[in-house]
């Protein structure tokens, strides 16, 4: 997630913090490298030089002149002017007191509204509510079908009209569908078009003046760059919507569109794609996408998404084993899945400070937890329970039976050996503080390092 422009914009700021005295002539110089990045990045001309008229103006007050370390302080500056930029603070998606609250997605096709709606679906359910997923793109082949089967993998029910072609009535009556089966949320997916025009616009404000929403999610692809831009400012002259979602983040190495969207349609961001699976959907905080920019990660984030997905009934369960000194495949096997469970290795490694700057440029291997885990499920019970008969024959066996070489079945056995060590030295009143204050098993961190 935005590689490119961290990588540049830490070089740049790395030459501002070893500043001994700051003038504007050195501060002009650091501006120009700064906006020559974000052009790079595709950021919108007039969002750049506002965002640099800021940081220029902050920067030479008298604060900043006389400070014992200038250079740091004009980064704080520039993280500041960055925060502001991105939405300054976290927004909430709205809800109304009717029943049901109807929340209404927008944008162009192949924007990814349908998968947004089944992540959105999940991420509400999680939070207590029942939601319904309305089927309402009635040209794009097969769109019914496939929110059809995100529903499914969600266990979200699917409203949908077969041989319908008004959109309009199809959402009324997924109202009443919600009002009758005691639903208090609905999601209306819409259809989209390759490009703007008056028939899809005229389409989705008859549906907003009909169920009138609560709210208007703009969905747009991150990766078009002012594309993306455009596009959010025409949609909200027609339909004053309430909020954006930024789709593919984690794969956009540039950030225009979520360094420009905010300023040019005065709409906050409010969640961000980062994968293709359903639970790759994360809130948008304007402060901790500032710090991954920066490259200072987003730690607050990782432990959120640990407390999240981790099992305290299989932390407590790990914590009596602990304290009798044992831990077996079985055990590193239940860590290699709470990991999973966390996401792709790319997202959760773009949380950590300096992380992706020592993964720069090369390739990080997703299978590999899939990898481990095929290597322990092709051990015996009695081979998980009691490591130390792992022979060479039954190493081979192993591999045989995982379909990888043997040299990856010991590294495995290393990567065993090494956490188990790790487990037999972990003070046992650390542990249990710590597993019942943030659900997380001990030397957690520890685990990343594959």
């Amino acid at each position: 997630m935005f590689n490119d422009l961290s990588t540049k914009l830490e070089g740049v700021l790395k030459k501002i913090r070893g500043e001994g005295k700051i003038t504007e002539k050195n501060i002009d110089e650091s501006l120009r490298e700064i906006r020559r990045v974000l052009f790079d990045a595709d950021v919108n001309y007039k969002v750049v030089t506002s965002f640099l008229d800021e940081v220029k103006k902050k920067s030479l007050g008298q604060n900043v002149l006389l400070s014992i370390s200038p250079g740091q302080l004009i980064v704080k500056i520039i993280n500041d002017e960055l925060v502001t930029l991105l939405g300054a603070e976290k927004a909430d998606i709205k809800f109304s007191n009717d029943i049901p609250s109807i929340i209404m997605m927008v944008g162009l096709q192949g924007s990814g509204k349908t998968t947004f709606s089944a992540k959105l679906a999940r991420y509400l359910k999680s939070k207590g509510r029942q939601p319904v997923l309305a089927a309402c793109d009635i040209y794009r082949p097969a769109a019914i079908e496939q929110l059809k089967v995100l529903g499914k993998q969600i266990d979200v029910p699917v409203f949908s009209i077969d041989g319908e072609k008004d959109a309009v009535k199809i959402s009324k009556e997924a109202i009443n569908y919600c009002k009758q089966n005691a639903r208090d949320t609905l999601l209306i997916d819409t259809a989209g078009r390759l490009s703007i025009d008056e028939e899809m616009m005229n389409e989705v404000k008859a549906i907003k003046d009909a169920v009138k929403p609560a709210e208007i999610l703009f969905v747009v692809d991150s990766m078009t760059g002012q594309d993306a831009v455009n596009t959010a400012k025409n949609f909200n002259e027609k339909l004053n919507f309430d909020g954006v979602v930024l789709t593919k983040l984690d794969g956009d190495t540039r950030g225009g569109a979520a360094l420009s969207i905010k300023a040019v349609v005065q709409k906050p961001i409010k969640f961000a794609g980062i994968g293709e699976k359903l639970d790759a959907l994360e809130e948008f905080h304007p402060d901790r996408m500032a710090g991954r920019i920066l490259g200072k990660g987003d730690i607050v984030s990782f432990v959120e998404k640990a407390q999240a997905e981790f099992d305290l009934s299989e932390a407590e369960k790990m914590e009596e084993k602990l304290s009798k000194n044992k831990f077996d495949f079985d055990d590193f096997l239940m860590y290699i899945k709470q990991i999973r469970k966390m996401g792709s290795l790319t997202s959760l490694l773009s949380m950590i400070p300096g992380a992706a700057k020592a993964l720069q440029g090369k390739e990080i291997d997703e299978k590999v937890i899939v990898r481990i885990e095929a290597i322990i499920q092709s051990m015996t019970k009695e081979e998980r329970s009691n490591p130390k008969i792992l022979n060479g024959m039954r190493r081979r066996r192993i591999a045989n039976g995982s379909g990888n070489q043997i040299q990856e079945v010991n590294k495995v056995i290393k990567q065993y050996e090494d956490m188990s060590k790790m487990m037999k030295g972990f003070n046992q009143n650390k542990a249990m503080g710590m597993m019942k204050k943030m659900k997380l098993p001990p030397n957690f961190m520890n685990q990343m390092k594959f």
